[in-house]
């Protein structure tokens, strides 16, 4: 199982990073790259928990598609997806939002496994970790744009 944690400072109120952390449209931008776009479920606004959400990207040269459920939810303070369909052997992104002082503090726990025994860690070493570390940062990226302009 690899595991990947992130911690963005965001100069916004919680509530606003917390709605922009969940918000499908948002994510479609800050996925430009991959072309991901939301085509079952929720696939506009904010997504709220026990709603799914099945994406379409390009990953690697090829369009794959990842269902995803939000098992878990407290306003303001976390979320849970995880997958319901897709290519890895599971994976489960844990949002967390702490407020200090007149910052958020959003932290992704990212954990997943890859199928394809000593292939798909070999795979995941050399190639997925970096690119969903890439993919996290670029998203963290666009959520801090988006919740500090709202000020």
């Amino acid at each position: 199982m690899t595991i990947l944690n992130l911690t963005t400072r965001i100069k916004a109120p919680q509530k606003t990073v917390f709605d922009a952390a969940r918000n499908i449209d948002i994510h479609q931008q800050s996925a430009s790259p991959s072309k991901e776009k939301a085509i079952a479920g929720v696939t506009t606004g904010l997504i709220n928990l026990n709603e799914t959400v099945t994406w379409r990207g390009k990953h690697f040269g090829f369009y794959l598609t990842h269902k995803s459920r939000i098992t878990a939810m407290h306003f303001y303070d976390y979320f849970v997806d995880e997958m319901e369909e897709g290519k890895f052997k599971s994976f489960k992104h844990e949002h967390l939002f702490e407020k200090e002082n007149d910052l958020t503090i959003m932290t992704d726990k990212l954990q997943y496994e890859t199928p394809f025994g000593l292939f798909g860690k070999l795979f995941d070493y050399f190639f997925l970790k970096k690119h969903l570390t890439n993919f996290l940062l670029e998203r963290n990226k666009t959520l801090k744009i988006v919740s500090e302009k709202q000020l």
